[in-house]
Protein backbone atom coordinates (compact mmCIF):
# COMPACT_ATOMS: atom_id res chain seq x y z
CA UNK A 1 0.00 0.00 0.00
CA UNK A 2 1.57 3.67 -0.93
CA UNK A 3 1.73 6.07 1.43
CA UNK A 4 2.18 10.13 1.74
CA UNK A 5 4.28 11.47 4.30
CA UNK A 6 2.45 14.34 6.38
CA UNK A 7 4.24 15.43 9.15
CA UNK A 8 5.66 12.75 10.87
CA UNK A 9 2.64 10.22 9.98
CA UNK A 10 2.20 8.70 6.82
CA UNK A 11 -1.19 8.43 5.26
CA UNK A 12 -2.47 5.26 3.14
CA UNK A 13 -3.43 5.69 -0.31
CA UNK A 14 -7.40 6.02 -1.11
CA UNK A 15 -8.61 5.88 -4.56
CA UNK A 16 -11.43 8.35 -5.26
CA UNK A 17 -14.32 7.29 -8.00
CA UNK A 18 -16.73 9.64 -8.87
CA UNK A 19 -19.49 8.35 -10.52
CA UNK A 20 -22.87 9.89 -11.96
CA UNK A 21 -26.07 7.73 -12.90
CA UNK A 22 -24.78 4.61 -12.53
CA UNK A 23 -26.88 1.64 -12.21
CA UNK A 24 -27.32 0.62 -8.70
CA UNK A 25 -26.47 -3.48 -9.51
CA UNK A 26 -23.65 -2.35 -11.74
CA UNK A 27 -22.44 -0.43 -8.46
CA UNK A 28 -22.82 -3.16 -6.17
CA UNK A 29 -21.04 -5.30 -8.27
CA UNK A 30 -17.93 -2.90 -9.09
CA UNK A 31 -17.74 -2.74 -5.20
CA UNK A 32 -17.91 -6.24 -3.99
CA UNK A 33 -15.27 -7.02 -6.77
CA UNK A 34 -13.04 -4.50 -5.01
CA UNK A 35 -13.54 -5.58 -2.05
CA UNK A 36 -12.66 -9.07 -2.56
CA UNK A 37 -10.15 -8.67 -4.92
CA UNK A 38 -8.41 -5.55 -4.40
CA UNK A 39 -5.69 -4.53 -1.61
CA UNK A 40 -6.35 -1.18 -2.32
CA UNK A 41 -8.53 1.52 -0.19
CA UNK A 42 -11.39 2.76 -2.09
CA UNK A 43 -14.01 6.01 -1.98
CA UNK A 44 -16.54 5.41 -4.65
CA UNK A 45 -19.35 8.52 -5.00
CA UNK A 46 -22.38 7.94 -7.13
CA UNK A 47 -24.21 10.75 -7.84
CA UNK A 48 -27.66 9.32 -8.13
CA UNK A 49 -28.77 6.14 -10.55
CA UNK A 50 -31.46 7.13 -13.32
CA UNK A 51 -34.41 4.26 -12.35
CA UNK A 52 -35.86 3.67 -9.04
CA UNK A 53 -34.66 0.41 -7.07
CA UNK A 54 -34.99 -1.03 -4.08
CA UNK A 55 -32.02 -2.67 -2.62
CA UNK A 56 -32.48 -5.40 0.26
CA UNK A 57 -29.98 -6.94 2.84
CA UNK A 58 -28.64 -10.12 2.19
CA UNK A 59 -30.78 -11.56 4.82
CA UNK A 60 -33.96 -9.27 3.32
CA UNK A 61 -37.36 -10.99 2.88
CA UNK A 62 -39.74 -9.33 -0.31
CA UNK A 63 -42.83 -10.33 1.45
CA UNK A 64 -41.84 -8.43 4.98
CA UNK A 65 -40.36 -5.60 3.38
CA UNK A 66 -41.82 -4.64 -0.01
CA UNK A 67 -45.72 -4.17 -1.34
CA UNK A 68 -44.82 -6.43 -3.61
CA UNK A 69 -48.12 -6.31 -6.03
CA UNK A 70 -47.18 -2.67 -6.54
CA UNK A 71 -43.82 -3.61 -7.12
CA UNK A 72 -44.70 -5.85 -10.00
CA UNK A 73 -47.43 -3.83 -11.78
CA UNK A 74 -45.06 -0.80 -11.53
CA UNK A 75 -41.77 -2.97 -12.54
CA UNK A 76 -39.57 -1.78 -10.05
CA UNK A 77 -36.63 -3.76 -9.73
CA UNK A 78 -36.14 -5.47 -6.35
CA UNK A 79 -32.44 -6.00 -5.35
CA UNK A 80 -30.75 -8.02 -2.70
CA UNK A 81 -27.41 -6.73 -1.78
CA UNK A 82 -24.06 -8.46 -0.39
CA UNK A 83 -24.00 -6.45 2.50
CA UNK A 84 -26.38 -6.60 5.54
CA UNK A 85 -28.36 -4.27 6.14
CA UNK A 86 -32.21 -2.51 5.89
CA UNK A 87 -34.59 -1.93 2.72
CA UNK A 88 -33.98 1.34 1.01
CA UNK A 89 -35.35 2.93 -2.38
CA UNK A 90 -33.08 4.34 -4.32
CA UNK A 91 -33.39 6.60 -7.75
CA UNK A 92 -31.76 10.21 -9.30
CA UNK A 93 -32.59 11.58 -5.73
CA UNK A 94 -29.84 9.13 -3.88
CA UNK A 95 -26.20 9.92 -3.47
CA UNK A 96 -24.23 6.51 -2.74
CA UNK A 97 -20.69 6.63 -1.05
CA UNK A 98 -18.85 4.04 -0.52
CA UNK A 99 -15.61 3.36 2.09
CA UNK A 100 -13.57 -0.14 1.42
CA UNK A 101 -10.52 0.09 3.49
CA UNK A 102 -7.28 -2.80 4.35
CA UNK A 103 -8.04 -3.00 8.49
CA UNK A 104 -4.18 -2.59 8.34
CA UNK A 105 -4.44 1.16 7.26
CA UNK A 106 -6.82 2.19 9.67
CA UNK A 107 -5.45 0.50 12.80
CA UNK A 108 -7.66 2.73 15.91
CA UNK A 109 -10.62 0.82 13.97
CA UNK A 110 -11.93 -2.24 15.07
CA UNK A 111 -13.72 -4.92 12.57
CA UNK A 112 -16.40 -4.94 13.57
CA UNK A 113 -19.71 -2.96 12.76
CA UNK A 114 -20.23 -0.33 15.76
CA UNK A 115 -16.46 0.89 15.50
CA UNK A 116 -16.79 1.23 11.77
CA UNK A 117 -19.80 3.15 11.89
CA UNK A 118 -18.75 5.32 14.80
CA UNK A 119 -15.45 6.06 12.15
CA UNK A 120 -17.76 6.98 9.55
CA UNK A 121 -19.54 9.17 12.11
CA UNK A 122 -16.51 10.63 12.74
CA UNK A 123 -15.79 11.53 9.22
CA UNK A 124 -19.19 12.81 8.37
CA UNK A 125 -19.29 15.21 11.10
CA UNK A 126 -16.60 16.98 9.17
CA UNK A 127 -18.55 16.86 6.25
CA UNK A 128 -21.91 18.29 7.96
CA UNK A 129 -20.18 21.04 10.67
CA UNK A 130 -22.04 24.24 10.48
CA UNK A 131 -24.86 22.72 8.45
CA UNK A 132 -27.07 21.06 10.34
CA UNK A 133 -27.88 18.81 13.84
CA UNK A 134 -26.01 15.70 12.44
CA UNK A 135 -25.97 12.81 14.45
CA UNK A 136 -25.79 9.06 13.77
CA UNK A 137 -28.36 7.43 15.92
CA UNK A 138 -28.05 3.38 16.64
CA UNK A 139 -27.28 2.43 12.59
CA UNK A 140 -28.96 5.86 10.56
CA UNK A 141 -27.49 9.28 9.98
CA UNK A 142 -29.93 11.49 11.07
CA UNK A 143 -30.48 15.92 11.37
CA UNK A 144 -32.01 15.88 14.54
CA UNK A 145 -34.58 13.14 14.57
CA UNK A 146 -35.10 12.62 10.87
CA UNK A 147 -33.13 9.80 8.81
CA UNK A 148 -31.13 10.98 5.60
CA UNK A 149 -28.77 8.53 5.55
CA UNK A 150 -28.99 4.52 5.34
CA UNK A 151 -25.44 2.14 6.34
CA UNK A 152 -24.91 -1.26 5.40
CA UNK A 153 -21.66 -3.20 5.71
CA UNK A 154 -19.53 -6.55 5.36
CA UNK A 155 -16.32 -6.88 7.34
CA UNK A 156 -13.78 -9.94 5.66
CA UNK A 157 -10.64 -10.93 6.77
CA UNK A 158 -8.60 -8.14 6.10
CA UNK A 159 -10.71 -5.50 4.89
CA UNK A 160 -14.24 -3.97 5.26
CA UNK A 161 -16.77 -2.16 3.42
CA UNK A 162 -19.06 0.49 4.60
CA UNK A 163 -21.78 1.88 2.26
CA UNK A 164 -24.32 5.17 2.39
CA UNK A 165 -26.88 5.61 0.91
CA UNK A 166 -27.97 9.22 1.45
CA UNK A 167 -31.53 11.04 0.78
CA UNK A 168 -30.57 14.24 -1.08
CA UNK A 169 -34.06 14.26 -2.33
CA UNK A 170 -37.12 11.32 -2.60
CA UNK A 171 -39.87 10.82 -4.50
CA UNK A 172 -42.95 10.86 -2.03
CA UNK A 173 -44.86 8.03 -4.24
CA UNK A 174 -41.70 5.94 -4.28
CA UNK A 175 -42.10 5.32 -0.09
CA UNK A 176 -45.09 3.65 -0.42
CA UNK A 177 -43.57 0.98 -2.54
CA UNK A 178 -42.21 -0.14 1.00
CA UNK A 179 -43.08 -1.70 3.90
CA UNK A 180 -43.04 -0.64 7.96
CA UNK A 181 -40.30 -2.98 8.94
CA UNK A 182 -41.02 -5.49 11.66
CA UNK A 183 -37.98 -4.36 13.82
CA UNK A 184 -37.13 -0.67 13.54
CA UNK A 185 -34.81 1.91 15.42
CA UNK A 186 -36.13 3.05 18.53
CA UNK A 187 -35.62 6.47 17.77
CA UNK A 188 -38.54 6.27 15.03
CA UNK A 189 -41.04 5.98 17.43
CA UNK A 190 -43.23 3.87 15.22
CA UNK A 191 -43.65 6.97 12.47
CA UNK A 192 -44.49 6.29 9.07
CA UNK A 193 -41.49 6.55 6.08
CA UNK A 194 -42.77 10.31 5.38
CA UNK A 195 -42.36 11.74 9.12
CA UNK A 196 -39.31 9.58 9.76
CA UNK A 197 -37.01 10.50 6.89
CA UNK A 198 -35.79 13.78 5.37
CA UNK A 199 -33.97 15.32 2.36
CA UNK A 200 -30.67 16.74 2.34
CA UNK A 201 -31.40 18.79 -0.41
CA UNK A 202 -32.94 21.18 2.47
CA UNK A 203 -29.33 21.50 4.44
CA UNK A 204 -26.56 21.42 1.77
CA UNK A 205 -26.03 21.07 -2.14
CA UNK A 206 -25.20 17.95 -3.95
CA UNK A 207 -21.81 19.37 -5.40
CA UNK A 208 -20.76 20.86 -1.59
CA UNK A 209 -21.71 17.11 -0.15
CA UNK A 210 -19.21 15.57 -2.28
CA UNK A 211 -16.52 17.45 -2.31
CA UNK A 212 -16.69 17.94 1.33
CA UNK A 213 -16.77 13.86 1.52
CA UNK A 214 -13.39 14.15 -0.26
CA UNK A 215 -12.00 16.62 1.63
CA UNK A 216 -13.06 14.40 5.29
CA UNK A 217 -11.37 11.49 3.38
CA UNK A 218 -8.23 13.12 2.59
CA UNK A 219 -7.96 14.23 6.03
CA UNK A 220 -6.75 10.00 6.60
CA UNK A 221 -5.64 9.11 3.32
CA UNK A 222 -3.61 10.19 0.90
CA UNK A 223 -6.38 10.93 -2.02
CA UNK A 224 -5.89 10.03 -5.57
CA UNK A 225 -8.67 10.26 -8.33
CA UNK A 226 -9.50 7.04 -10.51
CA UNK A 227 -11.63 6.49 -13.33
CA UNK A 228 -14.94 4.10 -12.98
CA UNK A 229 -14.02 2.45 -16.81
CA UNK A 230 -10.30 1.93 -15.58
CA UNK A 231 -11.45 -0.42 -12.60
CA UNK A 232 -11.19 -4.00 -13.62
CA UNK A 233 -10.63 -7.57 -11.60
CA UNK A 234 -7.54 -9.26 -11.66
CA UNK A 235 -6.89 -11.74 -15.07
CA UNK A 236 -6.03 -14.19 -12.62
CA UNK A 237 -8.85 -14.16 -10.29
CA UNK A 238 -12.27 -15.85 -10.65
CA UNK A 239 -14.89 -13.31 -9.22
CA UNK A 240 -18.70 -13.86 -9.71
CA UNK A 241 -20.65 -11.23 -7.60
CA UNK A 242 -23.49 -12.41 -5.36
CA UNK A 243 -25.43 -9.00 -5.48
CA UNK A 244 -28.74 -9.91 -8.01
CA UNK A 245 -31.54 -8.71 -9.24
CA UNK A 246 -34.56 -11.00 -7.91
CA UNK A 247 -37.11 -12.10 -11.10
CA UNK A 248 -41.06 -11.97 -11.35
CA UNK A 249 -40.93 -15.54 -10.18
CA UNK A 250 -39.54 -14.98 -6.90
CA UNK A 251 -41.43 -11.96 -6.31
CA UNK A 252 -44.10 -13.76 -6.86
CA UNK A 253 -43.58 -16.48 -4.66
CA UNK A 254 -42.77 -14.40 -2.00
CA UNK A 255 -46.57 -13.35 -1.23
CA UNK A 256 -47.58 -16.63 -0.80
CA UNK A 257 -44.74 -17.48 1.88
CA UNK A 258 -46.50 -16.66 4.85
CA UNK A 259 -49.60 -18.31 3.93
CA UNK A 260 -48.63 -21.81 4.90
CA UNK A 261 -47.18 -19.72 8.31
CA UNK A 262 -50.88 -17.91 9.23
CA UNK A 263 -52.78 -21.68 8.18
CA UNK A 264 -50.31 -23.68 10.59
CA UNK A 265 -51.18 -21.28 13.35
CA UNK A 266 -54.88 -20.87 13.27
CA UNK A 267 -54.86 -24.86 13.25
CA UNK A 268 -52.91 -24.64 16.79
Amino acid sequence: MATRQVGHAALPLMNIVRMKGVPILRQLEMEECLLRTSSENWCIINDGTENPNIVMGISGKPAELVEISPVLEDRIPVIRRFTGGGTVIVDHGTIFVTFICNQKDVPKVQPYPRPIMSWSSLLYSKVFEGVADFKLRENDYVFGLRKFGGNAQSITKNRWIHHTSFLWDFETRNMSYLKHPKRTPEYRLARDHLDFICPMKDYISRSDFINKTIDAAGSQFSIESTEFEAIKPPSSLKFTPTSKLLTKQELEAAIYQTQPIEASVSSI
